[in-house]
């Protein structure tokens, strides 16, 4: 029988519309909105509170050559059904995740577990090569680095852009930081030696720039940048006019203190936590501290709950990603005993009251999980131990916290505090 040319046009429309259709999820609105009610994520129009995780994957006895995404699939398949499976418990939402995940396994954590991802590209933070040169310390004033971050950043969003369960873009971790720090390795800031204020302007300069190679590659979610909490907060607010969300690292303890008002009134843009946390080790005493853990985690998190808009406080935080999920042994030394959990604190912070003294060290790099960590088999797989944080945490991560009031929000942490002094 002959084709109608009516009918072969017909045709040719519906295979050409199967052949380019955009999977229903990357059709998801994703957006930062900013009205009398306060600064929020929404998807689809409805406001989304992140209850995130810091979540990565190392066996005992690996660092930080290990990488999960380099195992056979049913391993890796194994490994993110056991622990996916414990964050959707938890009713964490986002999981962080950095440059080095395949787009397939944000899209399969997503469509099994509901949780989406916010995919980070350090940026430079642990060094570049550019034009065949390793620079171990990033100088973002040079010009050959600049172009070399900024093609990393293209090639970062040409690679993820439209992931079903992709959330937002993270750039950097810290990088302030970095300004200071040779290494990789949390120390006390020297705020007595810092670098000019000029290199500081080169890196957030080059972090607006690369915001915008983003967006003219994939404006379908949000662009954050990392920084080391709120330091260089002026300089960020002069040049970052393109960036979405500031993301602060921030380990300030049992309370953020000022730092919501600070962003408001500075930066007048969305505040993300995309690191706090508290260690599970009692540096004075030597001995696991599973409750005093538990405890900073939900003063904080109540924090950032009555921080969000329509709050009545500062209302501009949109979340948070709580530091870590499960203990890093490699952390402390990152060559050397690895497969000893070592219990030698890193770095000294006074609002960790619990085991903090004067002129002492008392932040112990590897027990910052909710979660403590057994051996692996020999597929490289291990059984995870919930602490108490890990129960708390869920306690308040299902409730939805643009549906209820400050005062029922500081009622139910009151409830799960009290619980919490009678384990």
């Amino acid at each position: 029988m002959q084709m109608t040319h009516k009918w072969l046009a017909k045709v040719l429309f519906v295979l050409v519309a199967l052949l380019t259709a955009v999977p229903a999820e990357s059709q998801r609105h994703i957006e930062i909105v900013n009205d009398s009610k306060g600064i929020r994520l929404t998807i689809d129009n409805e406001p989304f509170f992140i209850k995130g995780m810091n979540w990565d994957y190392f066996p005992i006895g690996t660092n930080y050559a290990y990488s999960l995404w380099r195992q056979p699939d049913d391993v890796i398949r194994a490994a993110l059904d056991n622990e996916m499976s414990l964050l959707r418990k938890m009713g964490v939402n986002v999981i962080r995740q950095y440059s080095t995940i395949p787009p397939r396994w944000i899209q399969y954590i997503y469509e099994n577990y509901g949780i989406y991802t916010m995919i980070n590209h350090s940026f430079g933070r642990y060094g570049v090569v550019a034009n065949g040169i390793d620079y171990s310390n990033t100088d973002y004033c040079k010009e050959e680095i600049r172009k070399e971050l900024l093609n990393q950043v293209e090639e970062f969003a040409n690679t993820y852009k439209r992931t079903p369960g992709l959330l937002m873009y993270l750039l950097g971790n810290e990088n302030n930081y970095g300004l200071f720090w040779e290494g990789a390795e949390t120390e006390d800031i020297p705020v007595a030696n810092r670098r000019s204020t000029r290199e500081a302007r080169c890196m957030y300069e080059l972090f607006n720039e690369a915001t915008r190679r983003i967006k003219a590659i994939d404006s379908s979610v949000p662009v954050a940048i990392c920084n080391g909490d709120l330091l260089f907060l002026d300089v960020i607010a002069e040049v970052c006019k393109d960036v979405d969300i500031l993301g602060v690292n921030s380990y300030r303890g049992d309370s953020f203190d000022v730092l919501f008002k600070n962003v408001r009134e500075k930066f007048n843009k969305p505040v993300l936590f995309t690191e706090f946390g508290a260690d599970a080790f009692n540096a004075k005493t030597q001995q696991e501290a599973q409750k005093e853990q538990a405890e900073i985690l939900l003063n904080n998190w109540e924090e950032l709950y009555l921080n969000a808009a329509g709050m009545g406080l500062c209302d501009n935080c949109i979340g948070g990603f709580t530091f870590q999920f499960s203990d890093g042994w490699w952390k402390y030394d990152q060559k050397k005993n690895l497969d000893v959990h070592d219990t030698n604190a890193s770095w000294a912070n006074g609002g960790y009251k619990f085991d903090y003294v004067k002129g002492k060290n008392n932040m112990n790099e590897e027990w910052f999980g909710v979660c403590a960590k057994g051996k692996p088999d020999e597929r490289g797989l291990y059984e995870l131990f919930p602490r108490m944080a890990f129960e708390a945490l869920g306690d308040i991560h299902h409730m939805d916290v643009y549906s209820t009031t400050p005062n029922d929000i500081m009622q139910h942490f009151d409830a799960v505090r009290k619980q919490l002094e009678n384990k």
